[in-house]
């Protein structure tokens, strides 16, 4: 691959830096954040040495201060921000960056110095932190023409027709939205436990689940 070549193959970091990436993208779609797309992720030593002349000793603007990326151990990756948004929005990317802290994923946008907001890393040894999980298959996009997407197959939907509490699936279900919710500060944890305590009537999980997607959607 030539110096100049930017790669956004997922596939190119390590396995602890997939996971993590597809975690990120996800809990943005969750959050209403899908107009974001991978710029870079792999990065040879060669092609480090190419953009860091830039703006030493190759014309240009400097773009990097150091010789010793994680881009080159395969453990990061940079986003941009899709249109109508500037590239590096600095709103989008610190909400983003917010999201990563609670992943326990290093963003740039907290580095003293050197902030660098569209980069994001882990270690080797990096794990999914407890209380979250990849819910299905999360497509990162690559350009600014796609938009993060979360397919979760063979999900069965709650709704007003459907409810079944006896269904072991709807209650799984159910319990994930509200648990998402609590976590959220949309609800009280009390009705979490009553569902899951099977105290819950049918209408008062409808009544919840339209009064957390109005607030949401207040946001």
């Amino acid at each position: 691959m030539s110096v100049t070549t930017t790669c956004r193959d997922l596939s190119e970091l390590l396995p602890a830096a997939q996971i993590a990436c597809r975690l990120l993208f996800q809990e943005c779609y969750k959050t209403g954040i899908r107009n974001i797309f991978i710029t870079e992720t792999y990065r040879s030593q060669e092609r480090q040495n190419y953009l860091y002349a830039q703006g030493r000793t190759r014309p240009g603007a400097i773009v990097t201060w150091t010789l010793n990326s994680n881009h080159k151990s395969r453990l990061a990756w940079d986003i941009a921000v899709a249109p109508p948004q500037s590239l590096y929005d600095i709103a989008t990317l610190n909400k983003v960056g917010a999201i990563a802290r609670k992943l326990g994923i290093t963003w740039g946008g907290d580095w003293t110095g050197n902030i660098d907001r569209p980069h994001f890393e882990v270690k080797a040894t990096w794990r999914i932190p407890t209380g979250y999980q990849l819910e299905g298959e999360v497509i990162v996009p690559s350009n600014s023409k796609m938009q993060v997407q979360l397919i979760v197959k063979d999900k069965e939907e709650i709704t007003m027709n459907t409810w079944n509490p006896a269904s072991p699936a709807m209650q799984t279900a159910a319990e994930a939205f509200l648990a998402q919710a609590v976590k959220d500060g949309i609800i009280q944890e009390s009705h979490l436990k009553d569902l899951q305590n099977k105290q819950m009537t049918t209408d008062r999980l409808l009544g919840l689940y339209i009064t957390i997607d109005q607030r949401r959607a207040a946001k």
